[in-house]
């Protein structure tokens, strides 16, 4: 009993999350996921229920924990021209990352040449939507409503509005310490929640996986394998070659380390393919574990959550390639170029847009002259890829996070350095007895007064 409660959460999420996965290939293998069936009905929908229900938990913590976060990282850095140093270096890591993710997809894709001598139908349909001008998202960054853009979770524009109160509480001064302290204790208020949702974390993520494998399965794979091995191999690349290197260069810390801290959020992020959902879980790794100061994280993961492409830049890089073969298009050096420039400009222009993945691949495509229904012969594995996809782009959201936190004096070393720091275990879901007291002889005391 007693080693399994000093067991860490991140190992508890991996013994989840291999359990998940062998689960669900033993139903999809055996065939107990046929429409209808009991095991589909029951167990597959109660592993539904089960990960629905908490990636809504951690949705519902995204907004007021951003809100909370953000003005006590604005009060916390004092100076405007010190956020403006961190908004621009963020963006700047986040664009050059793009740009160099999607570069390694076309250029691992065109040296093996997947696609070449493929003439794929499918069934599969794709409409592309309509995807935003930047001039309507550059406005749009300013909320009419905070408590409208609060409730549809629009998050460039709580970014924006969050940022706005945090300079005017430091124009106020002095008179403004209580909201300040209002805030700072809602923050911590916030990250108590976020460990709250984590202790069931291993359950939901053996639910997420065994349901999203039981349905997908692996055959589906044999068909498009080279297009799923070479994007797969160009998202490794990624990962621990360019981003790992990036680390080492701009900041100087171990590699090594920062991999072994973040794998318990990549889990997250690859069982709930959603970068946004996973901010809480992102935030607290950047800061309990990584070390650093949530003046500057609390900027920069909700805004990598909101235009870091990475992912799904070499997705369309990757993609662009097979597509152009497979439909014999030669596209050339300006083509890819092209695609390029397009994918690190849509990553801006369609951010926090939903199906954003596919809206830029389509961009993509009407500009370059590839057929935009080509996208229905990648429609069947996008949803497994996308898992890997928004683990590698949380690890670019944490890495510049690192980065630029070392290059503003932000960042503790001895945490990044600690193998133990921020490791939760059930010990910290305890509350202790004289905190209990403390709480019921406050209540006690207000409850008289009145």
């Amino acid at each position: 009993m007693e080693t399994e409660k000093k067991m860490s959460l991140t190992t508890k999420v991996l013994i989840g999350m291999a359990l998940g996965i062998i689960v669900g290939l033993g139903i999809n293998l055996l065939g107990l996921n046929e429409a209808g069936s009991f095991v589909n009905e029951y167990v597959v929908g109660f592993f539904h229920i089960v990960g629905k229900m908490f990636v809504t938990a951690l949705k519902m913590l995204v907004v007021p924990l951003v809100f909370f976060s953000l003005i006590t990282g604005v009060i916390g850095i004092g100076d405007i021209n010190a956020l403006g140093k961190v908004g621009g270096k963020s963006f700047a890591l986040y664009m050059l990352t793009t740009a160099i993710a999607i570069a390694v997809g076309i250029g691992l894709a065109a040296m093996i040449g997947i696609g070449s001598g493929v003439h794929m139908t499918t069934e599969a349909a794709f409409t592309a939507k309509e995807a935003p001008a930047l001039s309507a998202v550059l406005i749009d960054i300013i909320p009419s409503n905070a408590i409208n853009a609060m409730a549809l979770g629009k998050m460039l524009q709580i970014i924006f509005f969050s940022i706005l109160v945090g300079i005017s509480i430091l124009m106020v001064g002095k008179k403004a310490e209580p909201v300040v302290e209002l805030i700072e204790i809602g923050n911590e208020i916030m990250m108590k929640m976020v460990n709250i949702i984590m202790a069931v974390a291993p359950y939901a993520v053996f639910a997420l996986l065994a349901k999203a494998i039981a349905n997908l399965g692996l055959g589906l794979l044999v068909d498009l394998a080279g297009y799923v091995l070479v994007l797969i191999a160009a998202l490794m690349i990624h990962l621990f070659v360019t981003l790992m290197s990036i680390l080492k260069v701009f900041s100087g810390m171990n590699p090594i380390t920062f991999l072994k801290k973040m794998r318990e959020t990549q889990i997250f992020a690859f069982s709930t393919s959603s970068s946004n959902a996973t901010i809480p879980v992102t935030l607290r790794a950047v800061t309990d574990r990584l070390g650093v100061n949530n003046s500057v994280a609390s900027f920069t993961v909700p805004f990598g959550a909101t235009i870091n492409m990475d992912g799904t830049a070499i997705m369309q890089g990757v993609a662009t390639v097979f597509i152009a073969n497979a439909y014999g298009v030669h596209l050339g050096i300006t083509g890819y170029l092209t695609v390029i420039m397009m994918s690190v400009l849509a990553s801006i222009g369609t951010a926090g847009v939903p199906g954003v993945g596919l809206i830029m691949l389509s961009m993509v495509f009407t500009q370059v002259g590839l057929p935009v229904e080509g996208i229905g012969l990648i429609l069947g594995v996008d949803r497994l890829l996308d898992m890997i996809r928004t683990a590698v782009n949380v690890s670019g959201d944490a890495a510049v996070s690192v980065i630029v936190a070392k290059s503003e004096g932000k960042l503790d070393e001895s945490v990044y350095n600690d193998p133990n720091a921020g490791v939760l275990t059930d010990d910290d879901l305890d509350i202790p007895d004289e905190i209990e007291k403390e709480m019921a002889e406050i209540v006690k005391e207000t409850h008289d007064k009145s």
